[in-house]
């Protein structure tokens, strides 16, 4: 079972500025490409702030002098790696309160763009595909049950899972494997159990 990575969602082609690019340059910039913010990167691709368009409206409200990349970008940039799984990225946009990450490569060099509006394409898989990936990766492929054995639900992201299990242990398996699918918003368990092992091992 693959999930998606950041290099799967994230834009390739990032607009970068430099320290020294002007405040007009910048709104040139966010307007021709109709995006929310740019990177600031230095002489050797690697990104050093960000400044984004609530930037540009805050500072000139407040009648600052301000206006230069370099002067006016929140920094350090918080970054995401390409190999990093799409809930990673997700927490770590979360904990750091930003809408955008640069993604950076091994350098530490610029590759692309992670936004907050990307992340959100993967709550717009259709339910169908979401069960078709539950009942033959996670249910037959990942577990070895009979697809037949359980029924699976989907509507709206919200995956409903009833059906009997051998074993009580597989539960808590079956409902993280589930949760972990893409698309997934939440799992409602209705499933029971032939033979209560957990309590066994008491």
């Amino acid at each position: 079972m693959r999930h998606r990575s950041v290099a799967d969602l994230m834009t390739p082609t990032a607009v970068s500025v430099v320290p020294g690019t002007t405040f007009k340059e910048i709104a040139r910039l966010l307007d021709e490409f109709d995006i929310t913010a740019v990177c600031v990167v230095d002489e050797s691709n690697r990104p050093l702030g960000v400044v984004s368009e609530a930037d540009l409206v805050r500072r000139r409200a407040a009648g600052a002098a301000l206006d230069t990349a370099g002067a006016l970008m929140s920094s350090p940039a918080v970054v995401a790696r390409p190999e990093w799984s799409v809930v990673r990225a997700a927490r770590v946009m979360d904990r750091a309160r930003v809408k955008r990450l640069p993604v950076v490569d091994a350098e530490g060099q610029l590759v692309g763009v992670l936004s907050r509006s990307d992340l959100v394409q993967l709550f717009l898989r259709r339910d169908h595909a979401i069960q078709e990936e539950i009942v033959e990766d996670v249910v037959t492929h990942t577990l070895g049950l009979s697809p037949s054995a359980l029924s699976v639900e989907v509507v709206d992201g919200r995956v409903t899972l009833s059906g009997t299990v051998r074993r009580r242990s597989l539960v808590p398996v079956l409902l993280r494997l589930c949760n972990s699918v893409d698309g997934v918003v939440g799992v409602v368990n209705r499933l029971t159990y032939e033979d209560d092992d957990l309590r066994k091992e008491r």
